[in-house]
């Protein structure tokens, strides 16, 4: 009789063993000539050596398929150990537009033509910036598009990127230590990654720095190589910093900036380097320039409404204070 142990890596326990480890039986009962102990994160196996491999190639499966899709259904569970060839190497026309599986098998893809086409110029480009107002998903997109990439072995790490700046409220008033006050600063990034990747799992991830989410401060003096970065809220960050940023790039890395100018919270005696990037970089190979707009909005129905109520009044405020200066301007030269 032979033993052999079986670690079980970079997946959740709870959904390998289902809660009250409900799903053991399964395994156990496909291959009763075996003795099989579950203890934590191993799994300890003994009989033939036939039966050993057999088993070994079923649960490598299993694993993989959670892997993939986050979720782990008794359906599966009998598809895998009963057939030769496990449900994740079938992919369906709809798997192959589903741009990762979030918790619970939640299939996240691409919702509009503009989010499409952020996910077609991303595979042709290395630096993308996606421009666009609340709601547009570009965030959400450009996550999951890193976490593709993670998944599929392109990259080693994901770096995901803010500027630390007080939108309305002031930064030394929040309580806590540097890393408390700045957190709440990165929160819609870490929403993003808690969709896609089981909580303990992640948190594994940024413990070995495998994901990395930080201030756009703390990049200085960084190259940032085999990685997938993103910088967002671009639109807070100064020329200067921009430039910074998008010169950390290093070899095999991609890039997409998001940002939003209608959201600019910089001081009034500093401009955002956003517009004039989109400017200066437009045109160059291997940057590409999307700019989404109202009707990629995927939030609350009114969100869109509230935007264009808000784009129609600073249009009025833009045409009532041109016609003001031109007054000024006539009366002055008179």
């Amino acid at each position: 009789m032979i033993e052999t142990t079986i670690l079980i890596q970079d997946i959740d326990p709870l959904v390998l063993y289902g809660v009250n480890n409900t799903k053991q039986v399964f395994y156990k009962n496909a291959f009763p000539l075996l003795k099989i102990a579950f203890r934590g994160d191993k799994i300890k196996a003994s009989g033939s050596e036939e039966d050993l491999k057999k088993f070994e190639e079923k649960m490598q499966k299993i694993f993989a398929h959670i892997e993939l899709y986050n979720d782990l259904q008794v359906s599966d569970i009998h598809t895998i150990l009963e057939k030769e060839e496990a449900p994740t190497n079938k992919l369906t026309k709809n798997d192959s537009e589903v741009l990762v599986y979030g918790n619970n098998g939640y299939q996240i893809r691409a919702r509009t033509q503009n989010q499409k086409l952020l996910v077609d110029m991303v595979a042709k480009n290395d630096v993308v910036f996606a421009v666009g107002p609340a709601g547009t998903g570009k965030t959400y997109t450009a996550v999951a598009l890193a976490v593709k990439a993670w998944k599929e072995k392109q990259i080693k790490r994901i770096i995901l990127t803010r500027p630390a700046v007080e939108a309305g409220e002031n930064l030394g008033f929040l309580p806590g230590d540097l890393k408390d006050k700045i957190d709440p600063y990165l929160r819609p990034l870490y929403d993003a990654l808690e969709d896609m990747i089981p909580m303990d799992k992640l948190a594994i991830l940024k413990d070995q720095r495998t994901i990395e989410v930080a201030p756009l401060a703390f990049m200085r003096g960084r190259t940032l190589d085999n990685a997938f970065i993103i910088l967002d809220e671009a639109q807070n960050a100064t020329s200067m910093q921009l430039k910074m940023f998008l010169t950390r790039i290093g070899p095999n890395a991609k890039c997409i900036v998001t940002g939003d100018m209608t959201q600019i919270d910089l001081p009034r005696t500093q401009q955002s380097g956003l517009p004039s990037a989109l400017d200066i970089l437009e045109g160059i190979p291997g940057i590409g320039i999307l700019r989404l707009n109202n009707s990629d909005v995927i939030r609350h129905k009114l969100v869109a409404k509230i935007i264009e109520a808000y784009d129609k009044k600073k249009e009025e405020d833009d045409k009532f204070y041109e016609a003001l200066r031109k007054k000024q301007k006539e009366e002055n030269m008179k």
